[in-house]
């Protein structure tokens, strides 16, 4: 694990805990920046986020707590990056130490608002860095089950398969299985799509059309999602959909009660407004953010067949009724 030295985790939710837990296992110490000087003061006290997963207990001896966003980078060769997509632009805007040659690893599953960028690319536009130093984790992995010590499974992309293999070994045990991949971009497409697709899941369960139904939006979902990926990252080789990093993430994302995105969508689909799921989440739903991003994306660069992507965007930016916005798509599933 030479090449990684040491790792910075950034963000202090739920999924920043998790792969805090997950680091902490394999490596001596941590850099840890937390925003909130209060939380960090709670965490050193009971051993333990104050807010999120905390049944997770910590040695907080081996934790480097930071509320100075560069302090904690600059004392770190790589950098985990897990805050929600619609607060990391004004995060990461705040480093200004050089970037260029630390290893960045990306678990924001979703885009760079305003700028509509996946956030490897943002970091490669704005810091220089090189791909080879790029990662990205994919599923499928709830942070609540790594809380649990569920087997879990997470996907690594990098274009340097040897780093990508040190970073997996950096997180991996007996309950964390990895996965490691070249498809950096893919994975990060996959990850915003898979978050849109569930909230469409959710919308079905809410409005009880059924599981006949929910099974031929997956169905044609990770079709979809195909199309998307193979335009916008194309690939020397043929992809394969059906991997974990894809199919799988999918599948956990659009069925599973952990699933702040399908929950999202299930309030969508009983009569709530946008306004009031967004109110009664306790967690940030990405794909609420992704929708938006990717539909513009697809407009205005790729413009790809996504019937889907398009369906819920209507229903939640749109205010269309989600049962007639469903029932003009229905035609298109096969």
């Amino acid at each position: 694990m030479e090449n990684l030295g040491k790792i910075a985790i950034i963000g202090s939710g739920s999924w920043a805990t998790a792969l805090a837990k997950l680091t902490l296992n394999n490596n001596a110490r941590i850099n840890w920046y937390i925003r909130r000087p209060e939380r960090i003061a709670d965490f050193i006290k009971h051993h333990r986020n104050p807010v999120y997963l905390s049944d997770i207990t910590f040695d907080t001896h081996r934790i480097d707590f930071f509320s100075d966003i560069n302090l904690a980078v600059s004392g770190a060769k790589t950098v985990v990056v897990a805050v929600p997509s619609p607060y990391f632009k004004e995060e990461a805007e705040k480093i200004t130490v050089p970037m260029a040659d630390k290893n960045i690893v990306s678990a924001v599953k979703g885009i760079v608002p305003g700028d509509n960028q996946i956030v490897t690319d943002w970091f490669a536009s704005r810091f220089g860095c090189a791909d080879n130093n790029l990662l990205v984790i994919g599923g499928p992995c709830h942070a609540e089950e790594v809380a649990l010590d569920h087997l879990s499974y997470l996907t690594i992309g990098c274009h340097d398969p040897i780093k990508g293999t040190n970073f997996a070994r950096s997180i991996s045990s007996s309950r964390l299985k990895t996965i490691v991949s070249l498809d950096v971009a893919g994975i990060e497409y996959g990850a915003v799509l898979k978050n849109v697709y569930a909230i469409g899941a959710g919308i079905i369960d809410g409005m009880k059309a059924g599981d006949n139904f929910k099974a031929m939006l997956v169905c044609n979902a990770i079709r979809e999602m195909r199309r998307f990926i193979d335009v916008a990252a194309p690939m020397d080789h043929e992809r394969d959909i059906d991997r974990s990093a894809y199919l799988g993430d999918l599948l956990v994302t659009a069925y599973s009660i952990f699933s702040r995105n399908h929950n999202f969508g299930a309030m969508i689909g009983k009569g709530y407004s946008v306004k009031s799921a967004m109110m009664e989440m306790e967690m940030v739903a990405e794909g609420y953010y992704g929708t938006r991003c990717m539909h513009d994306i697809n407009q205005e660069k790729y413009n790809v067949e996504m019937p889907i992507l398009n369906c819920v965007y209507r229903i939640i930016y749109e205010g269309k009724n989600p049962r007639q916005a469903f029932r003009a798509i229905a035609d298109t599933f096969s």
